[in-house]
């Protein structure tokens, strides 16, 4: 009976102390927006500190003057990428909007030419022709609306300056502190810590530090990549004469599903080329194809390098924890739910090794 007592109060122990880890890391989540420039000054000193580092000792500055240096050229070439960017975009959206009805048109001929396709509708029930003819006006509007509503929630997400410039100061302000008074922090964290939590904290906060920097820098640089290959080659479509009207707002769009897990850039792609295609711009679909296969080539020759041996998650994983971090605290939880789930596995590694019931349950662990 005692056996019994003292294998249930471990048992129970264990999972006390993995529910409460839950628990803080959703608070943690829900903080974060909260906290919003804080945690974006630490995301950008993660990233960062290795070039420090680098500036260090290679000139032999101190923490102070490198981290100046480092933060004056990031900043400085974000400047420069942002303006082009928001320029750019505003361009964009202003030609996409004044000309929505024109690309309704364009909408409502290319869904014509699609049910009216024999050939393609010959092998479909009859109900569910009969559904696609009746609901063509509907779908197109509905798709159209979406566009100009989405365009005019980014061009309204723009006009919020004063804000993002407030929210910015603070930031700024943060990751100075954080980079060059990196060492007194630590010192301050261990005068006011024992000296065994200190231990456990500093081993803990090395290796998830590590980890969440490499996987964050392995992210931004393939979906940067990811964005700039696309980007000159829609340009380069357009430059030559093929139906690309939006170069940038597209390979934006492409980016952004790219960082998707197990969706990618081709969930776009594909079926874009194919409704080209079908339309009868074959030229164009090709053409879409092997940019396709340009930038699957790059990335499956640099993520294995980049990605996986840092973080070692499966890519199902990462989609359920992006969607915990959506449903959470909205489409910033996408970015930090990898990063959490990142916190919990190096937190738990001996555990996940091991199997987590198992750990929980087994009376040897």
């Amino acid at each position: 009976m005692v056996t019994d007592l003292n294998y249930w109060s471990k048992v129970l122990k264990r999972i006390f102390n993995f529910a409460l880890t839950l628990l803080l890391l959703f608070i943690l989540l829900k903080l974060s927006v909260f906290y919003l420039p804080f945690l974006i000054a630490f995301v950008l000193a993660l990233l960062i500190e290795p070039l420090i580092k680098l500036i260090m000792k290679s000139f032999k500055w101190t923490r102070r003057a490198s981290s100046i240096f480092v933060i004056a050229i990031s900043i400085l070439l974000m400047f420069l990428i942002i303006g082009w960017g928001t320029s750019t975009l505003f361009k964009e959206a202003d030609k996409l909007l004044s000309g929505s009805d024109e690309y309704f048109d364009k909408t409502k001929s290319l869904f014509n030419n699609l049910t009216n396709n024999e050939k393609l509708l010959q092998n479909l029930p009859e109900e569910m022709r009969t559904s696609i003819e009746n609901s063509e006006d509907d779908l197109i509007k509905t798709f159209t609306n979406w566009i100009t509503n989405t365009l005019n929630q980014i061009k309204g997400f723009l006009t919020k300056i004063p804000n993002l410039l407030f929210m910015f100061f603070f930031a700024l302000m943060a990751l100075y502190f954080m980079c060059t008074d990196k060492i007194y922090m630590i010192d301050q964290m261990e005068h006011h810590l024992p000296d065994s939590w200190m231990k456990k904290l500093t081993k803990y906060i090395r290796e998830i530090s590590k980890s969440i920097g490499n996987y964050l820098r392995a992210e931004f640089t393939l979906i940067f990549i990811s964005f700039m290959i696309c980007l000159i080659g829609l340009s380069l479509f357009k430059l030559v004469g093929l139906n690309v009207q939006f170069p940038f707002l597209t390979a934006l769009g492409i980016a952004f599903v790219d960082a998707l897990p197990i969706l990618g850039s081709s969930a776009v792609m594909i079926p874009w080329a194919v409704v080209e295609a079908l339309n009868g711009d074959i030229i164009l679909g090709v053409a879409i194809i092997i940019l396709l296969g340009i930038m699957g080539i790059v990335r499956n020759v640099l993520e294995p390098k980049m990605v996986s041996k840092h973080i070692g998650i499966h890519p199902v994983f990462t989609l359920i924890a992006m969607y915990t971090g959506y449903k959470i605290v909205g489409v910033f939880g996408m970015i930090l739910g990898p990063i959490l789930l990142i916190i919990l596995k190096e937190l738990y590694s001996p555990m996940i090794e091991k199997g987590v019931f198992r750990s929980l349950f087994d009376d040897n662990a």
